[in-house]
């Protein structure tokens, strides 16, 4: 697209400025024009600045140098990520590296199923890992009461114990499903 005319721009629109960076148009109204910009919030122009200063095109010297570099920032929810034991390094037992699992039918003339167990093993790591979340959406849930609250974590708990099964292919301890204990 050209530079800017400030009659086509909308509510709501991306723009850019050489000094500002990206914004969006949040208010055409009369002779203003209000631009909130990602790193320096709210802007105001007329609509004669804004024709000359703003475009819908990134400009070319308008590098982003104090933006995150990607690499930094993936590794930065990475370990948010670790610190809400959502992901990590959950470790197939040792005996279990290289193995199969073996699935037979129980009638007769039906063909044999191998899955690779660690293929199994990580989609049973994944379920873990949604249970847990499924356990923080309900524990911050605003719209449930605490009852209802209790309520649903003891379904929670009762998938950890039935889960409780598959530690065998765990190596560490810690990693373990653990269900509810006993009185």
């Amino acid at each position: 697209m050209e530079r800017n005319n400030v009659k086509e721009l909308l509510n709501g629109q991306v723009v850019y400025h050489a000094g500002f960076g990206t914004g969006r148009v949040v208010s055409i109204d009369g002779e203003r024009v209000i631009v909130n910009f990602v790193k320096v919030g709210a802007k105001f122009f007329t609509h004669s600045t804004a024709e000359a200063e703003l475009s819908f095109e990134p400009f070319e010297d308008n590098e982003d140098d104090d933006r995150p570099d990607v690499d930094e920032l993936k590794e930065a929810l990475r370990e948010v990520l670790r610190a809400e034991g959502l992901i990590g390094a959950v470790d197939l037992g040792e005996k279990w590296d290289g193995g199969e699992m073996l699935l037979k039918p129980g009638k007769a003339g039906l063909q044999e199923k191998s899955v690779p167990i660690d293929s199994f093993f990580h989609k049973i790591v994944m379920v873990r890992n949604n249970l847990r979340v499924l356990e923080q959406n309900i524990n911050s849930s605003e719209k449930l009461n605490d009852e209802d609250k209790v309520n649903l974590q003891q379904y929670i708990t009762r998938c950890y114990g039935s889960l409780t099964t598959f530690n065998v292919l765990f190596a560490d301890k810690k990693d373990w499903f653990v269900g509810a204990k006993k009185e």
